[in-house]
């Protein structure tokens, strides 16, 4: 019997460990954007994505983003513009928003909103993740 493994569990059990928080695996059904990373420089849900299908190629989590101690601007906004309540979401809403900001640096609050659209979150009213990609796009 083959079983295919999806990318996000392949990640989940290779580099899950202490200290880690990366990208969430909500339950491989590709609804809420929870497990959201780059693969090449593009967002992916990686409950889609095996793992054969990303041999090769370039995968950043959540942990990624942070260069020499320092966080992210879209990190650093989210924590600033606290536009994180539980965090669940937070590692796919900031990936798929550098995704959105590497195709267009300066967006408008509609086109942020379209651009997180794949994502869900169940805390906040979506306010405070726009005004930190916002605050994101204005830093770089």
């Amino acid at each position: 019997m083959t079983i295919s493994l999806g990318y996000g569990a392949y990640a989940e059990r290779r580099t899950h460990g202490p200290g880690l928080h990366h990208s969430q695996r909500q339950g491989a059904q590709s609804q809420c954007g929870a497990c959201t990373v780059l693969i090449d420089g593009r967002s992916a849900k990686s409950c889609t994505v095996f793992a054969a299908q990303a041999d090769g190629s370039e995968v950043t989590t959540i942990e990624g983003l942070a260069k020499d101690g320092r966080l992210h601007p879209l990190q650093e906004g989210f924590w600033e513009e606290h536009g994180l309540q539980c965090g669940y979401c937070t590692p796919g809403m900031i990936m798929s928003a550098v995704n959105l900001l590497n195709d267009n640096p300066t967006p408008t609050e509609r086109q942020i909103r379209e651009g997180i659209a794949g994502n869900f979150c169940r805390c906040t009213g979506y306010q405070h993740i726009v005004n930190a990609i916002q605050s994101a796009a204005h830093k770089r």
